[in-house]
């Protein structure tokens, strides 16, 4: 009897490297928060997983969006310091619960494999 890891780790690992993707985009709209004409980009979680689930998604890149400021600024720029940070701090929370989730499904493989 096989173990088939796509059906074993359910959407964990697609969640997993969605949130690492929307980790480098916040990152680089904080880098450059003081960057004239500078456009903020974010993924839609929800969207894009509700995207990879369907069959003609496969192999896919996320959907790169830009982000409408609340305030615009002088310059250009659309990255708003609060809003990049909260959304940053988000992110790295649901991504430690993705690892977490991940880690749970490997113990119960494990477990199961061992026949325990």
């Amino acid at each position: 009897m096989s173990i088939s890891f796509d059906r074993a780790l359910g959407v964990h690992p697609q969640a997993l490297q969605l949130r690492l993707s929307r980790a480098e985009l916040l990152s680089a709209n904080l880098a450059n928060v003081d960057t004239p004409n500078f456009k903020a980009k974010d993924i839609d979680f929800a969207a894009e997983m509700q995207r990879s689930n369907q069959p003609f998604a496969t192999g896919q890149g996320a959907q790169v969006k830009y982000r409408l400021p609340y305030q615009s600024s002088k310059d250009g720029n659309t990255v708003e310091l609060h809003v990049e940070q909260g959304e940053f701090a988000k992110n790295s929370m649901d991504y430690q619960m993705s690892l977490m989730f991940l880690k749970m499904k490997f113990s119960g493989l494990k477990s199961a494999i061992e026949g325990k």
